[in-house]
Order: structure tokens, then sequence, then C-alpha cells
């Protein structure tokens, strides 16, 4: 019987879904290259006029600035997510490819760290391209911005263990229209991406603080704008912590679902 461990054996299977992501690269890039530049045209045309500045850290901030590093944010969790759930269903139930890979030494652990770790690569990706699109319109400083890259891995390692989590409990890939719902969406849109937290009522204000999306929203606007507060290790510390949780609930569940 295999012996349950980790080793970096896991490099070769992330490899593998390298090479398969190069196939089609140019199609792969086109939705963070043009995904924010629809949304800050739509927000900084529609909405920035009618709404005006945004107070944020002490500063005043244009609506358009506000929502920017928002997008970086909002990116990383939908490309992780999305990848260790559908993109993971389809390798593990439909192409067999889980199956072919615990065929060889490869342990479980290793199998589905490559997943997490890959989701988490495309989410640093995309928030890498998107970094780009918004410092053309000079809603970056620089050199502190460039914290969002390794601030992309971790928030990927948070919802790509999430999305691993729930691959393991989804009976089918239909399903995975529930947590996207219930889960995503409410983050999508409560978590100060498009308007300060402080101006939901105070309960509001505490279920925000409690999500994940809501402290890399943070993390990402603060380090795009160059504003570096002792809130930042708070928001560090929880996504850490998120990501190891998950990580293990991760394990487990794909554990149950593939170790018959």
């Amino acid at each position: 019987m295999k012996k349950s461990h980790l080793t970096f054996l896991f490099l070769p299977v992330w490899k593998r879904n390298l090479i398969v992501y190069r196939r089609i690269w140019k199609v792969n890039l086109m939705v963070p290259l043009l995904e924010p530049l629809f949304y800050l045209a739509a927000f900084g045309i529609g909405l920035s006029g009618l709404i005006g500045d945004v107070v944020y850290a002490g500063d005043q901030l244009s609506y358009i600035r506000f929502i920017a590093p928002a997008l970086l944010a909002t990116a990383i969790m939908f490309n992780a997510f999305f990848e260790t759930t559908y993109a993971s269903f389809v390798r593990m139930y439909y192409q067999k490819t889980f199956d072919a890979m615990l065929a060889t030494p490869l342990s479980l652990e290793e199998v589905i760290t490559a997943e997490i770790v890959w989701g988490a690569t495309k989410s640093m990706l995309a928030s890498t391209i998107i970094l780009g699109v918004i410092s053309a319109f000079g809603f970056a400083v620089y050199p502190w911005a460039l914290l969002v890259i390794p601030l992309a891995f971790l928030g990927g390692m948070v919802f790509g263990s999430a999305g691993m989590f729930f691959t393991g409990i989804t009976p089918s890939i239909d399903m995975f229209n529930l947590p996207f719902f219930l889960l995503v969406t409410p983050l999508f849109l409560f978590s100060g991406t498009f308007f300060p937290v402080s101006s939901l009522p105070e309960w509001g204000q505490y279920l925000a603080q409690l999500s994940p999306l809501y402290h890399l929203v943070e993390l990402t606007r603060l380090a795009t704008m160059g504003s570096m507060e002792s809130s930042l290790l708070v928001s560090l510390s929880y996504l850490t912590l998120l990501a190891v949780i998950f990580y293990f609930l991760s394990i487990r569940s794909m554990r149950k679902r593939l170790i018959k």
C-alpha cells in the first residue's frame, strides 16, 4: 500500500498542467488582459462621475482608483477557485487523470498539492497581467505594487485549497453552482470590492472581516497605493491560517473521494 507523504514529486504534476496551459496560452491570457479593461471602462466612464471620490485609509481616491486593486483580488479568487473546482473535476472525473497519477509512485498529497499550487500559479499569472493594465492607467505605486505578485500566490493557495475541498465533496460538476452562488458571489459583492466595508451596517462589517477576499482586497489595495499599515500583518496572518486549514480539509475530502 502506498504511503501518505508529500515530497517535491508534486512539481512534475504542476509542470504537466503548465504544459497544457502553454498550448492555449493566447486564449488563457485574453481574460485577465481584457476583463480589467472592461471593468475600468464601465466604472470609469459610468459610475465614477456619479459617485465621486472615496475616502480610504485617510486618502481621497477616485472611484476607479478605488476599485482597480479590487479587480486584482477578485481575479485571484476566481482563477484559483475555478481551476480547482471545474478544471480539477474534469481532470479527476472525466479525463481520469488523477487515477492515472495515483497508479504511479505519486501520493494523493502530491497530486492534490500540485493542483492547488497550479491554481495559485494561475492566480499569480493573472494578477501580474492585471497589475500591468492598472499600472498603465497610473493606479499602482512602485516598488510596493510588486508585492501584489506574492500576495496573489498566497490568495491563490487560500481559494485554490477551498475549491479543492469542494471538489472532494461535490457529487457532480453541475453542483458547483452552489459554492459559486452561495460563497464566491457574496464574497465578490460584499468584501470591500465595489464600496468601502464601512458603509455596511455594523453586523455587516463584522461579517465582511471574516471574508478572505476582504483581507486580500485590503492587501492589494494598500500595496498598489504604497501604504504600509499594521493591519497588513493581521490580514497576512489570517490568509495564511485559512490556506493551511483549507489545505488539510482538501486533502481529507479528496482522500475520502479517491481512496476506496
